[in-house]
C-alpha cells in the first residue's frame, strides 16, 4: 500500500465488512434482549446499519471503485468477545447490560473509523464520499448517545454481594475506619 487512495479504499472495505458483520450481530442482540426498549433499539440500529452498508457501497461507486475482500479484525474481535461472554451463561439482566456495553464499544469503534475515513476523503477531495460517510457518522453518534442512556438506566437484579452483606459504602467511609462515620467514632 503506497498511496492515501489505496489506504482509503482499504479502510472503506474494512468498514463495509464491519457493517455487514454488525447487521448479524444486532439481530442476535435484539433476540437476546429481555428489555423491550433495548430490543427495539437494537432492531432499529440493525435497519440503520443496512443503510450504512448501502452508503458505503455508494461511496465506492462515486469513486468508480469496487470494495476489496476484507475482514474487519476489530469487529471480529468484538464478536468473539460476545461469544466468549455467552459461554458464561449470563442471566437476562446481565446479558442486557453486557450487550449495551458491547454496543457502546462498537459505536466508539465505528465513530473513530468514520472520522478517519472522512479526513482521508476530504484530503483527496472526494466530496460525495464525505457526504455519505458523514451521514453514517451522525447516526453512529446518535446511537452511542442512546446506548449511553440505556447503560445508565439498566441495573442488575443481583449485585453479587450476597444476601445479608452490607453495602460497601456502609462498611467503609472515605476518610474513616470501618464502622465509623467520616473518620470519627460513632
Amino acid at each position: 500500500m503506497q498511496t492515501a487512495h489505496q489506504l482509503f479504499l482499504h479502510e472503506m472495505s474494512d468498514m463495509l465488512d464491519a457493517e455487514r458483520r454488525l447487521v448479524d450481530a444486532l439481530d442476535t442482540q435484539a433476540e437476546e434482549s429481555s428489555n423491550p426498549q433495548v430490543k427495539k433499539a437494537f432492531a432499529k440500529h440493525q435497519r440503520q446499519t443496512d443503510s450504512h452498508e448501502r452508503r458505503l457501497q455508494k461511496a465506492f461507486e462515486s469513486l468508480g471503485e469496487e470494495p476489496e475482500d476484507s475482514e474487519c479484525a476489530g469487529m471480529k474481535g468484538l464478536e468473539e468477545e460476545h461469544d466468549n461472554f455467552m459461554e458464561e451463561d449470563p442471566s437476562e439482566d446481565i446479558l442486557d447490560i453486557f450487550n449495551v456495553g458491547a454496543a457502546k464499544k462498537v459505536e466508539c469503534y465505528e465513530i473513530m473509523a468514520y472520522e478517519s475515513l472522512i479526513q482521508l476523503a476530504q484530503g483527496m477531495g472526494h466530496k460525495k464520499a464525505v457526504q455519505l460517510l458523514r451521514q453514517n457518522l451522525r447516526e453512529e453518534q446518535q446511537m452511542l448517545k442512546k446506548m449511553e442512556q440505556f447503560s445508565k438506566k439498566l441495573k442488575p437484579l443481583q449485585s453479587g454481594m450476597g444476601d445479608g452483606e452490607e453495602n460497601i459504602r456502609e462498611r467503609f467511609t472515605p476518610l474513616g475506619k470501618p464502622g465509623t462515620s467520616r473518620g470519627r467514632a460513632a
